[in-house]
C-alpha cells in the first residue's frame, strides 16, 4: 500500500523496467516473432499494454475520480487486434511507458480514500477502484508471463542445445 492506500503501484510502477530487462536481448526480428498465427508477439503484447494504458486504464481511473459511480463497458483485446499487427516494439515499448509513468505519477498523488470509490462495472457489478487496481496488477503480471514465455522459447530454448529439449514452453 502506499501512503494514499492505493495497492500494487510499486508493481505497476516496475513493469516497465521488468519487460526492459526480459526484452534486453531481443532483435526487432525476435520480438516481431510469434509462435504462432493465433498467439501473440511480443510486439504485440507492448502494443497491447500501451493501448490498454489509456483507453482502459487511465481513462477509467479519471472517471472513478471524476463521476458518482461510472458505468463501464467490458473491454476485450481481440476488438483491438489490428492496431497490434505490425507494431515496431521500440516504439509500443517507448509509448507504454511514457504512460505508465505519468499514470503512477497521478495514481500515487490521489486523495486518502480514492481506492474506494465505485463504479458499475457491466460485465462485474459494482467494483472499487481499489479492485480495479489490483486487477491492472494482474493483467501486467500475464503479459510479464507472456513475455517471458516468449523470449524464453524464441531466444533461449534452441541454443540451449539438447538441454532446450526437457522445456515444455507453450509461448
Amino acid at each position: 500500500m502506499t501512503e494514499n492506500g492505493l495497492p500494487c503501484l510499486d508493481l505497476l510502477e516496475a513493469t516497465p523496467g521488468i519487460l526492459r530487462g526480459l526484452m534486453s536481448e531481443l532483435s526487432a526480428e525476435d520480438a516481431r516473432w510469434k509462435p504462432g498465427s493465433e498467439r501473440f508477439s511480443v510486439a504485440e503484447v507492448l502494443a497491447h499494454l500501451s493501448h490498454s494504458e489509456g483507453h482502459c486504464y487511465r481513462m477509467r481511473v479519471d472517471r472513478f475520480m471524476a463521476e458518482t459511480r461510472p458505468e463501464f463497458e467490458p473491454d476485450d483485446a481481440q476488438m483491438y487486434l489490428e492496431l497490434y499487427r505490425d507494431a515496431d516494439p521500440e516504439e509500443a515499448f517507448g509509448q507504454f511507458a511514457d504512460q505508465r509513468k505519468a499514470n503512477i505519477g497521478f495514481l500515487r498523488n490521489l486523495p486518502d480514500g480514492a481506492g474506494e470509490r465505485v463504479a458499475l462495472h457491466r460485465e462485474f457489478g459494482e467494483i472499487m477502484l481499489a479492485q480495479m487496481l489490483n486487477e491492472w496488477a494482474l493483467h501486467d503480471l500475464g503479459h510479464i508471463r507472456q513475455v517471458a514465455e516468449l523470449v524464453r522459447a524464441r531466444k533461449y530454448q534452441a541454443a540451449a542445445g539438447p538441454m532446450g529439449a526437457s522445456y515444455h514452453l507453450n509461448p
